[in-house]
């Protein structure tokens, strides 16, 4: 065996164990984490130990990683980005409290009422968020696209796989209930969702419209109420009442778009040094 292959065999083999105990932190970090500890004096089980923590934080990463995707967010949004002092009915404090995930242990709902534009679906996506760092299975949805859904799966005989499939994650998301109206079949397949995950899981629903009002959504008083027994028995609700984010924006552009016109107006007719008005 020639020397060149002795000095080359223990870090293809090194290589291929690691690859094939899934370790590619290690395998990645393992030759400078040597030398830093080198420099450093530690010992070998100090040395070890640090690269098992590396190994350990980019597998935790990853796994969110891979929860987020799964859960299809249409933004990732958190709490850090959300302007809290806009929307003053809103309870902080009971936010920030969901966002620790004790409610999802407890299979407990959030709902989150308020008119358009006002955050509910930030807050949704964050809570989202928070749920996918702490471990937990999220499915991300709107109400009309999981209408949708169900009757696609009913028509193609597999609502019942879908069904479990919805009854069995951690925390479902159901945006933007009362946007557009159910068909009544579309109401009944709803309405099985949330009872079959009554106590048995969390779900967020998010709706523009006050509890009275629902039923101009699903078309059936006892539909209903049969809904509202089931969501609100172990519920947070969130009131996010104010002026919509997008039309205070859309305003603040507009004024921007303005106080730059006129200060263009302002520089093309007069003169930068002596103020004095120039002919246009």
């Amino acid at each position: 065996m020639s020397p060149a292959r002795d000095e080359t065999t223990p870090g293809v083999l090194l290589a291929h164990h690691l690859k094939q105990l899934k370790l590619p932190t290690v395998l990645r970090e393992y030759d400078k984490v040597a030398r830093e500890c080198a420099q450093s004096g530690l010992d070998h089980p100090r040395y070890l130990l640090r690269l098992l923590e590396l190994e350990l934080i980019d597998r935790e990463r990853r796994m969110v990683e891979r929860r987020i995707r799964a859960a299809r967010f249409p933004a990732v949004k958190s709490l850090d980005t959300f302007d809290f002092a806009a929307i003053p009915s809103l309870n902080k404090m009971l936010v920030l409290e969901l966002a620790r995930c004790g409610y999802i242990l407890g299979r407990e709902n959030v709902i989150a009422l308020g008119n358009s534009g006002t955050g509910k679906t930030h807050i949704a996506l964050a809570l989202g968020l928070a749920a996918c760092q702490k471990g937990f299975p999220v499915t991300f949805t709107t109400a009309a696209s999981l209408v949708n859904q169900l009757l696609e799966a009913r028509d193609e005989r597999r609502l019942l796989r879908l069904q479990r499939e919805l009854a069995a994650v951690k925390l479902l998301i159901v945006d933007e209930l009362g946007y557009v109206p159910l068909s009544s079949t579309g109401a009944e397949l709803l309405f099985e969702v949330f009872s079959q995950r009554y106590e048995r899981g969390s779900t967020v629903v998010t709706s523009n419209l006050p509890f009275e009002d629902w039923t101009s959504v699903l078309g059936s008083e006892r539909l209903t109420g049969a809904l509202l027994d089931r969501l609100t028995h172990h519920v947070s609700i969130l009131s996010l009442n104010g002026d919509s984010y997008r039309l205070k924006a859309s305003r603040s552009r507009r004024g921007r778009a303005g106080g730059a016109e006129q200060t263009q107006a302002s520089a093309d007719t007069h003169d930068p040094e002596t103020g004095e008005v120039l002919p246009t």
